[in-house]
């Protein structure tokens, strides 16, 4: 209901009433309008412009007021004026006019329909004292003026919140928590906003994610029911009951309820009238957004309060016309216009494109975020500009505000322009350690600040420091704003402890009394008070950086970067700087977004001038800076970058970059101290120790080697082969599966003796071989290797086996094998007539000159006759066969196996698996080297069990044949290598119901042994056995195996399942300090501990072995809490390097070392791998305590950096964990530089998303710092057939510049 008053000189009744309302609550400003022709702007209380606007409102601002109404013209497409808006095109909106008593009865209305029309008579849904969320977009700044006087009306608390147009905005479920928590559970909006919300299939707004379930409800007076004539909303005295809930958006992305009590609304308003010297019918134009902060307070409270006609100026007509808002001033003649420094910085850049404006009505700007540092440089800019359009400096008035204290500070209009502002010239270097120290404008490492003039009135103002107890600071001290008055917030809604640490603050004086009775309530701003009783701020809290003890502030460093050739590359507003916590310390992170056309190479020159800028001048490195592409990063609902969400994209590797530029060695200050080598105790001083500190040598061995079979008797293999031809010749030794699972071919005792003679004839005749020449053979896996290896001992001949090139990459394969024919010295190279014509083709002559080649023979032709006299050495010593093997350091050497290591190593293996020829075993390894072709070749001829060979090629076409085969042949035994079992756990993941359908039992399986030469992957195993457990894998059959050059199996673990358990102790798992491991030094720790690195023993010692750790460098004994060197005495330790030349190669004592102290006449064999030796508490079939050997590493790969050792294989599954895209990685030390390549699975802008990521995780868990992060396409890291990475193929092909990477970065 309108009341018209009118006011005349002698109603004094009237005038004292309107008084004491007036004191009483602002709203009852809104029954009151003056009534005559009074042609002043004072009756309008809002004008929204959502475009821009070309019709004349002079005439209509002029209206009676009781004739004012609504009004809604329809669009039009307008064109505007070439010389004032450029060429572009709009969409423009007459403005919407609301007058006071229009305010009155709209918002009277909506009070009414809020307690009576929702819900029940019985049941309403909104009491008095209820929270209701406004919604409501920046552009309908009457709907929701009406929604929010309507709210107070009807004395329920209004929650201003922003519109969400997705269901994935930014923030958008933190402002749902809040909801939540403040029960609400109605939402106010208008009806164009209702209609652009998202809806699902039945036309309902689906509910946020996060959100309460809401019921939404449209205010506009056509949606709403009259109210009756004797209804009229009961208006309270300003008490303590909340008046709004005001959201506020914390450093971490949560977002906290501030409430504002109804007093304290009163009182902020009166405040601002006396500080800002509003009086009736001003006009103010209003660029801020209205729904929160200082929007809020001038542009709907004190407005309301001093009749004001307030002119709004959306976000979204300022993106289309940066002076609009300076248009309105100057056609309105407007006093008072609220901008932020963003909008005057605008229309700086667009104020060449307007010429008739004048801002000589001015009297106050009122600059919202002056607190800001930067903000001096706009309002310097500004007046500058605008100086000669009639803007005085007097007019400029910064203020300092925050949702928890309201207004601070504000900077009163003067019309003395003769009074300077206050200015403050402070250094940077002073600044972080929180002391004001005054220095010249001109240095480059000094902060100029604005006064944001004095306190409010009836407020107080005091000092305390940021952390700890309220302490008052020092005049000459940088410390928190704490201000003590009504007008301020109350609590953080429903957050009991934070809002006593916030709203309830006792500051203390030097004497250790407090200061006032009353609380203070913490502003959240930086700053001290300086002459005069001027507030100068420094910064935020939320703003605010700490690194090494030392205070940064986030806007300072944007100021910084954007004082380096400011809007060439980067956008002015989309720059962030926030903080990482990275090794124990924050890390300043500065991301921007990047102009379109900045070339690559202009930016990184932009970012180094950016990084040298922000050191010298603040003292401080970037951990990372990065530029990502326009528009990409979050924004908040008025264009701003939401700040906590860049962060959590930035922590999870979804920023997506276009350059990153990372440099840890200069912020990363705070690493341990390099190792310094000590003087090396000698030998005898360790053992000495060992034996005072009451540890044992490592010292173990396996159980003895017995003679108790038949073939033990015979000393070379060929003749165990003879003997099982003549007594067993219809047993089959070896079948072949096909990639289908079936068999393709196999060889009984008899039929493999035969063919090793017709061999053995070929090489004699066709050949014109000799006794000792080498015969390299090329074969692919199967029957026909086996064979030829058993013809060239046949003739006495030296045998080397060699894997054929690849036909689709002969030109990387096929030189590999002639190094390894030329390197042996091979006098002739058999092969099947398939690779022989390959080795002739075209792109194999093109690739090695094929004239170089010894002579080819094709055994697929061989002559009928068998050799007349079958070759047996006269020396058991003498050499059987060359075990040539590339290491995963690119190392190629051949290691001489004689024959008397052939027979030990076979009895060896057939003792520890329990071998006998009724059983059956599946071997899917590839046959060239290693374990793996003593089990392909050998042990079925000296054990007599059948081996069923699949070749792993296979798998590649056929993931499922290996265990296919294991489960229909009803395998007990079988071996298998990394490689097989990770594409078996990666391509048959999905598959094992399909699997399970087809009949694949695994229960059968008693031992599933994987050979390598390296650390036991524990990860890989458990995934193995995890994956296939439903299929009847017993998760203790799944065991490891360990050998190396020197001796090809030292370890071989085979948990022989029975009815009783096992028949011998399961593999132990430690865990040991990563840390200590660096020092050679082993600690174990409890599982889950800090620093802890799983390690899983590397199998049961072979019978015949002995094993000792030693010290690599001093080669004295070492005690079992040390790392050393696993040294291996054994009968089948190889008998050393093969040199072509006869000359000594690599390292002479790698088979013939001997201790320097201790047991000195034992010869040993050098493995290469570090690694520990432990007693558990264990017992093994014989009842003695077992021995578990754990193999850490190769000595050859082991990276010093930094004084210590550390081992790729722990920093590369670092690596892998930090991001899902990262398919493989390996790591390489190059010129004290540790350098990372990554596999990326995925889409190529994600290629930068890794830098950051790989670079944090490798400070924090192993305190190194990456120089180089290339990341590349899958398949780059070459991986040798047993699964090993060759890190220094792969470092070759990285000096080289091989590796053709997506993204390549050089940490600084």
């Amino acid at each position: 209901m309108e009341v018209s008053i009118k006011c005349s000189s002698a109603s004094r009744k009237i005038k004292l009433v309107v008084t004491w309302m007036y004191y009483r609550f602002p709203l009852s400003r809104l029954v009151y309008q003056t009534h005559g022709n009074h042609e002043n702007h004072g009756n309008h209380v809002f004008d929204v412009f959502d475009t821009i606007p070309l019709i004349p409102l002079q005439p209509l601002l002029r209206a009676h007021p009781s004739q004012l109404r609504s009004h809604q013209p329809p669009v039009a497409q307008i064109h505007t004026h070439t010389a004032t808006q450029s060429r572009h095109t709009h969409t423009l909106t007459q403005p919407c006019v609301v007058s006071i008593g229009k305010l009155w009865s709209r918002s009277v209305k909506l009070a009414f329909n809020i307690l009576h029309k929702l819900g029940s008579k019985q049941e309403p849904m909104v009491r008095p004292g209820d929270r209701v969320a406004l919604v409501f977009p920046n552009n309908d700044p009457v709907a929701f003026m009406v929604a929010f006087y309507g709210c107070l009306l009807a004395e329920v608390v209004p929650v201003p919140i922003e519109v969400p147009l997705t269901r994935k905005d930014a923030g958008s479920q933190q402002i749902g928590f809040l909801l939540g928590s403040c029960g609400v559970t109605v939402a106010l909006t208008s009806d164009a906003c209702h209609k652009g919300l998202p809806k699902s299939a039945t036309g309902e707004i689906p509910q946020f994610r996060g959100w309460p379930k809401l019921l939404w409800f449209v205010t506009e007076s056509k949606h709403l029911s009259k109210p009756p004539r004797d209804w009229f909303p009961h208006i309270k005295d300003a008490n303590s009951d909340t008046a709004y809930i005001e959201y506020k958006t914390c450093k971490d992305g949560s977002v906290l309820g501030v409430t504002v009590m109804r007093i304290a609304l009163l009182t902020h308003c009166q405040a601002l009238t006396q500080s800002c010297g509003y009086t009736e019918a001003e006009t103010i134009v209003n660029v801020l957004d209205f729904k929160k902060d200082v929007g809020l307070w001038h542009g709907i409270l004190t407005s309301v309060m001093n009749m004001m006609h307030v002119i709004s100026v959306p976000y979204s007509l300022m993106k289309v016309n940066p002076l609009s808002w300076i248009q309105k001033v100057y056609h309105f003649k407007a006093k008072v216009a609220c901008v932020k420094s963003r909008d005057m910085h605008w229309a700086l850049v667009a104020h060449r494109e307007q010429k008739d404006i004048s801002l000589s009505s001015l009297r106050m700007l009122l600059v919202a975020d002056g607190s800001n540092p930067w903000s001096i440089s706009s309002c310097d800019a500004f007046l500058n500009v605008f100086q000669s359009k009639g803007l005085r400096s007097e007019v400029i008035c910064p203020c300092a505000s925050s949702p928890e204290a309201l207004t601070v500070a504000i900077r009163r209009p003067v019309e003395d322009s003769s009074q300077p502002p206050g200015r403050g010239v402070l250094s940077m270097q002073g600044l972080s350690y929180s002391v004001v120290r005054v220095d010249t404008e001109e240095r480059l490492s000094v902060l100029t600040v604005q006064d944001v003039g004095t306190v409010m009135p009836g407020a107080l103002v005091c000092v305390v420091k940021p952390d700890g107890v309220p302490l008052l600071c020092k005049t000459d001290e940088i410390g928190e704003l704490c201000v003590c008055s009504v007008a301020t917030g109350t609590s953080y809604y429903g957050l009991t402890g934070m809002t006593k640490n916030t709203f309830e603050v006792f500051p203390v004086a030097s004497g250790g009394g407090l200061v006032s009775e009353y609380a203070f309530v913490r502003t959240g701003l930086l700053g001290f008070v300086g002459p005069g009783g001027l507030v100068f701020i420094s910064g935020k809290m939320d703003g605010l950086i700490v690194v090494s003890g030392r205070r940064h502030n986030a806007d300072d460093i944007i100021a910084t970067a954007l004082a380096v050739e400011p809007m060439k590359f980067i956008y002015r507003g989309r720059i962030a700087v926030f903080s990482v916590t990275v090794l124990h310390d924050e890390r300043i992170v500065v991301v921007a977004e990047q102009r379109p056309d900045s070339t690559e190479e202009d930016s990184f020159q932009w970012m180094s001038r950016v990084l040298q800028a922000i050191d010298s001048i603040h003292g401080v490195g970037v951990f990372c800076l990065g530029l990502v592409p326009a528009n990409t990063l979050p924004k908040t609902p008025l264009g701003g970058l939401h700040l906590s969400e860049t962060k959590q994209l930035y922590l999870e590797g979804g920023l997506h970059p276009c350059n990153v530029l990372m440099c840890p060695h200069t912020c990363v200050t705070n690493l341990p101290k390099p190792r310094q080598k000590q003087p090396e105790i000698g030998p005898a001083s360790v053992m000495v120790g060992n034996l005072v500190s009451g540890k044992r040598i490592a010292m173990a061995s396996g159980r003895d080697l017995g003679q108790t079979d038949d073939n033990d008797q015979f000393l070379f293999l060929s003749e165990v082969l003879q003997w099982r031809s003549q007594t067993t010749p219809e047993h089959i030794l070896y079948t072949l599966l096909s990639s289908r699972g079936a068999v393709s071919s196999s060889l009984t005792c008899l039929q493999l003796h035969k063919r090793a003679e017709r061999v053995a004839a070929l090489l004699l005749e066709r050949g014109g071989l000799q006794e000792g020449d080498h015969i390299a053979l090329v074969y692919p896996p199967g029957i026909d290797l086996i064979a030829a290896f058993y013809g060239c001992l046949y003739a006495g001949c030296v045998p080397i086996t060699v894997r054929p090139p690849h036909p689709q990459n002969i030109s990387t394969t096929l030189p590999t094998v002639k190094m390894i024919v030329e390197v042996s010295r091979s006098a002739c190279v058999m092969t099947t007539a398939v690779i022989c014509k390959l080795l002739r083709s075209k792109e194999a002559v093109a690739t090695v000159d094929i004239r170089n080649w010894p002579p080819v023979l094709d055994t697929d032709d061989l002559p009928k006759k068998k050799s007349p006299a079958l070759y047996k050495p006269c020396n058991p010593d003498a050499l059987a066969y060359l075990d040539f093997s590339v290491s995963t350091t690119g190392m190629l050497a051949g290691v001489q196996i004689s024959h008397n290591a052939v027979g030990a190593f076979c009895r060896s293996v057939k003792l520890q698996c329990e071998l006998y020829p009724s059983r059956e075993v599946a071997i899917c390894l590839d046959p060239y080297c290693g374990l793996g072709f003593v089990l392909w070749c050998l042990c079925s001829v000296y054990s007599g069990h059948q081996s069923i060979l699949i070749p792993p090629v296979e798998l590649e076409s056929n993931p499922a044949l290996w265990l296919l085969a294991v489960s229909q042949l009803r395998v007990r035994d079988t071996f298998c290598s990394y490689s097989v079992m990770e594409l078996c756990t990666k391509g048959l993941g999905l598959q094992t119901e399909a699997l399970k359908a087809r009949g694949l039992d695994l229960s059968r399986v008693r031992a599933c042994v994987v050979v390598a030469e390296e650390r036991p992957r524990m990860s890989l195993t458990h995934s193995f056995s995890k994956l296939f457990k439903d299929l009847g894998l017993h998760p203790r059959s799944v065991s490891t195996a360990f050998g190396c050059r020197v001796n090809l199996a030292i370890c071989l673990q085979v948990r022989l399942l029975c009815a009783c358990g096992t028949s011998g102790p399961d593999p132990t798992t430690v865990y040991v300090d990563m840390r200590a491991l660096r020092h050679d030094r082993v600690r174990l720790v409890e599982r889950g501990s800090p620093h802890s690195l799983p390690l899983m023993e590397s199998g049961k010692i072979l019978p015949g072995v002995r094993i000792i750790i030693a010290n690599p460098e001093t080669k004295g004994p070492l005690g079992d809490s040390h790392l050393g060197e696993i040294w291996v005495h054994s009968a089948h330790n190889g008998s050393g390097y093969y040199s072509g030349n006869g000359e000594e190669v690599l390292q002479s004592d790698h088979f013939t070392s001997r201790l320097s102290f201790g047991d000195t006449s034992t010869v040993w064999a050098r493995t290469g791998y570090l690694g520990f030796l432990r007693r558990t508490e264990l017992t093994d079939a014989s009842g003695e305590r077992h021995d578990a050997l754990y193999v850490v590493g190769a000595l050859e790969e082991a990276m010093e950096l930094r004084g210590m050792r550390y081992h790729p294989i722990d920093i590369e599954t670092s690596v892998i964990r930090t991001h899902q895209s990262i398919m493989e990685c390996a790591v390489f030390p190059w010129t004290n530089l540790l350098v990372v390549v990554v596999e990326l699975e995925g889409s190529e802008q994600e290629a930068l998303d890794l830098v950051p990521m790989v670079t944090k995780a490798v400070l924090e868990e192993h305190y190194l710092i990456v120089g180089v992060v290339v990341v590349t396409d899958i398949g780059v890291i070459p991986i040798n057939s047993r699964g090993e990475k060759q890190r220094m193929h792969l470092r070759d092909g990285f000096l080289q510049d091989q590796l053709d990477p997506i993204y390549v970065a050089y940490n600084m």
